[in-house]
């Protein structure tokens, strides 16, 4: 038995019984307190949190009785619900021990006590800890599952007649164990759709996995996807579950499924239909549950016609299709995604004044997103961190000329609103000094104090 990083609080009148129980657990916890007086025990658990508690049943007021151990006992699990709690007596009987345990205590401890019993009683108490520890990781786990899956349609920010089909879609589908199929160009939200079907899902308490099979090699498909025993390749140190097996009764999300190669395409297949699994190296077949969401921006209908996606697959993994739409088909949305990123990083920044002048949405709505939202939410963060103010104005943002629809913009932002705007960044960066910023603007004090005056700066 080796020592493990345990803590240990001991609590006993007895000096001998302190300094035994002492001897006997050091070489196998990392940690041990010793304490005569019970009524420090709340200051104790205040401080700390202890693996294991050895606890005296009978104090000095109450010599055989085992009434203190039992108030203590109680004061423990009152503090710590989890504790692990040894009671220790001299005058132990099945009465008590029986008690004991109905009240909460792991195990009961006569002395005088044989070394072993009470080694073995402390390994076993370390085993129930580690359990109860796991168990409560676990519930932490499925709570933040459970968070995550609540705000995963919370996520799909939109009033769009394109995104509330979008969302129809999603709730009518997240409720059946129908594959889908989420089509849409780079950067529209294709992950956040599939995490929205599965929080909606049956599943929602079990994993979500996704796997973006455009970053997979051909060579290590099978051992990502299906897992591979010790030995079977060079570099196969140890065993492996594959991601069909991690995600069984949950969701499995393969992303850029247009990216498979023709050859592995076909082992792709043979596994959803069998809904079955064989690591690499092995010929044991285990089942698989999961509910399959795949997602590409890949033309996946023209690649079926030159050959180069199998048709088969194509209808396995398409039951139902969601066409997420690009942001330039959407723009109604541009404001209110504009405002949700700036929400979270304002706070993420420490800006919490942050706004948008409302020239800038104007240039959003005349600019073509070809990145889509991924693209409209990398610009809100970059200009949360380099912008001079608290207002966030359009030359704080750099997008590609060519992608501008600069006929719109020059009919929407009027010359005066440039000059506005030029005149307030300048008079920002120079903190109101009038003769740098008029000396930058290459115009009189006189002058910019009539601007300044126009534009109520």
């Amino acid at each position: 038995m080796e020592k493990n990083n345990s803590k240990v609080l001991i609590v006993d009148d007895d000096e001998d019984v302190l300094l035994a129980a002492r001897m006997l657990l050091k070489p196998y916890a990392s940690y041990i307190n010793t304490e005569k007086n019970p009524a420090l025990l709340p200051k104790y658990l205040a401080d700390d949190s202890f693996d294991v508690i050895f606890l005296d049943m009978n104090f000095s007021k109450d010599t055989t009785g085992g009434q203190e151990g039992f108030y203590w006992l109680k004061e423990i699990l009152k503090a710590e619900p989890s504790a692990i709690v040894i009671l220790i007596t001299a005058y132990g009987d099945v009465e008590k021990a029986v008690r004991a345990i109905k009240e909460g205590a792991t195990d009961f401890i006569l002395k005088p006590w044989q070394n072993e019993k009470f080694i073995a009683t402390y390994f076993s108490a370390m085993k129930l800890r580690e359990s109860r520890l796991e168990l409560e990781k676990l519930k932490q786990q499925q709570m933040q599952i459970r968070s995550d899956n609540n705000k995963a349609l919370n996520d799909l920010v939109g009033v769009s007649p394109a995104m509330e089909k979008v969302f129809s879609t999603i709730l009518k589908v997240a409720k059946t164990d129908a594959d889908v199929l989420i089509l849409g160009e780079n950067g529209t939200g294709k992950e956040l759709v599939a995490r929205a079907i599965h929080g909606n899902s049956l599943r929602k308490m079990e994993a979500f996995v996704s796997v973006d099979l455009g970053s997979i090699s051909p060579t290590l498909f099978e051992s990502e996807l299906f897992g591979h025993v010790k030995g079977a390749f060079t570099s196969a140190f140890e065993e492996k579950a594959g991601r069909f097996e991690i995600a069984s009764g949950g969701t499995l999300f393969l992303d850029e499924i247009g990216n498979i190669p023709p050859e592995l395409q076909a082992k792709l297949l043979t596994v959803l239909q069998s809904r079955q699994v064989a690591k690499v190296g092995s010929g044991k077949y285990k089942d698989v549950d999961i509910r399959l969401v795949c997602a590409t921006n890949m033309p996946i209908y023209e690649m079926v016609e030159e050959k180069k996606f199998r048709q088969d697959l194509l209808y396995r993994v398409n039951t139902v299709e969601i066409h997420v739409p690009p942001l330039r088909e959407r723009r109604e949305d541009i404001p209110l995604l504009a405002e949700y990123f700036l929400s979270i990083y304002s706070r993420k920044y420490h800006k919490p004044s942050l706004n948008l002048d409302r020239t800038v949405l104007r240039m959003f709505n005349n600019y073509s997103w070809p990145g889509n939202v991924r693209e409209l939410q990398h610009a809100i963060e970059r200009a949360a961190i380099m912008c001079e103010s608290d207002t966030i104005i359009p030359s704080d943002f750099f997008f590609n000329s060519k992608e501008t629809r600069e006929d719109e913009a020059a009919e929407n932002v009027t010359l005066d609103e440039m000059e506005k705007l030029t005149i307030k960044k300048i008079l920002i960066k120079h903190n109101g000094n009038i003769s740098l910023a008029a000396k930058e603007l290459g115009l009189t004090r006189t002058s910019l104090y009539r601007r300044i005056d126009k534009y109520g700066l």
